[in-house]
């Protein structure tokens, strides 16, 4: 069977068929269509995993600034916490400080992996890389998990978008923490079927979230998000492993997303002309960083 990427339950169906996981089908399927070896493909996702593994250590330490010098320091500052576990034990509160090392290390101008995108590039490296560091789960299952990711991915970005431009944060943030959810749920010996509800929950719980770069840098609030984004998808791995299922399946949660991101105004995504963009504080570090008022963009409507 070809596998189109068009419908995420198509696929449940047919790794439940075939009583294999999603990242199996879509790595075999993968392989046939580039007419190449299977372990080919798995090495290619290894080195990805790699440079994810990378630019959390770069992200972590301490010092670390973006270009802009809005930011930089807070995955450091949660790694340190983590060590004492916080409030919810080293599983959360390591995710949330890999979430933050990934994405500051991206605003410093560090190499990173897009999973999807540059600006939620630390979620879906935050969920993996923390269970197999608190779970000794085997590399292997988990460089495997991100085919289950990719696969989450392609259905999102061919049934609505993955662009912050076209379909506001949702899309982004919210298209990799259901990436990273449905990972999460395969390394949590969780069925394909598990997978699809964690999808659908992780999307509806970020349904609507709009982008407004402060400055139109990828910094505030985006990088926050990423923490966000990955504790709402341990969330609903962890619903979808109890075996609660979303009211509304994950394909029909993907065409919503899209009439919400087509619904949304201009402002609101990744123009850098509403929401906390346009904030006396937002306007306050646009100046800070460009040296002009910071209206809409610096223009000086003051909206």
């Amino acid at each position: 069977m070809e596998l189109d990427f068009t419908n995420l339950s198509a696929l449940v169906c047919e790794a439940g068929r075939q009583g294999v996981p999603l990242s199996q089908l879509v790595l075999e399927q993968q392989a046939r269509q580039a007419e190449q070896e299977p372990e080919v493909l798995y090495r290619r996702m290894r080195d990805q995993y790699a440079v994810m593994a990378q630019a959390v250590c770069a992200g972590s330490e301490k010092g670390v600034r973006s270009t802009s010098g809005l930011t930089g320091g807070d995955g450091y500052r949660m790694q340190q916490a983590a060590r004492n576990g916080g409030l919810t034990g080293p599983v959360f509160t390591g995710a949330l400080a890999r979430a933050l090392a990934v994405s500051e290390w991206n605003a410093a101008m560090g190499r990173i992996v897009a999973a999807p995108t540059a600006g939620s590039c630390g979620i879906l490296p935050a969920a993996v890389l923390t269970m197999q560091q608190e779970r000794q789960i085997p590399e292997r299952d988990c460089v495997m998990s991100l085919f289950t990711a990719a696969a989450v991915g392609l259905v999102i970005a061919h049934n609505a978008t993955l662009s912050g431009a076209q379909g506001g944060c949702q899309a982004e943030c919210g298209s990799a923490s259901a990436m990273a959810a449905a990972a999460l749920v395969e390394l949590g010996g969780g069925t394909p079927a598990m997978a699809e509800q964690a999808v659908a929950i992780a999307l509806k719980n970020t349904l609507g979230l709009v982008c407004d770069p402060v400055a139109g840098l990828v910094e505030i609030p985006c990088i926050k998000r990423n923490a966000a984004g990955v504790a709402n998808a341990l969330c609903a791995a962890e619903l979808a492993l109890a075996g609660i299922q979303s009211a509304i399946p994950a394909d029909e949660v993907i065409q919503a997303m899209k009439r919400v991101g087509d619904a949304m105004p201009a402002a609101l995504r990744e123009t850098a002309e509403g929401g906390l963009a346009t904030t006396p504080t937002g306007r306050k570090l646009f100046e800070q960083v460009f040296g002009t008022p910071g209206g809409c963009q610096g223009c000086g409507c003051n909206q």
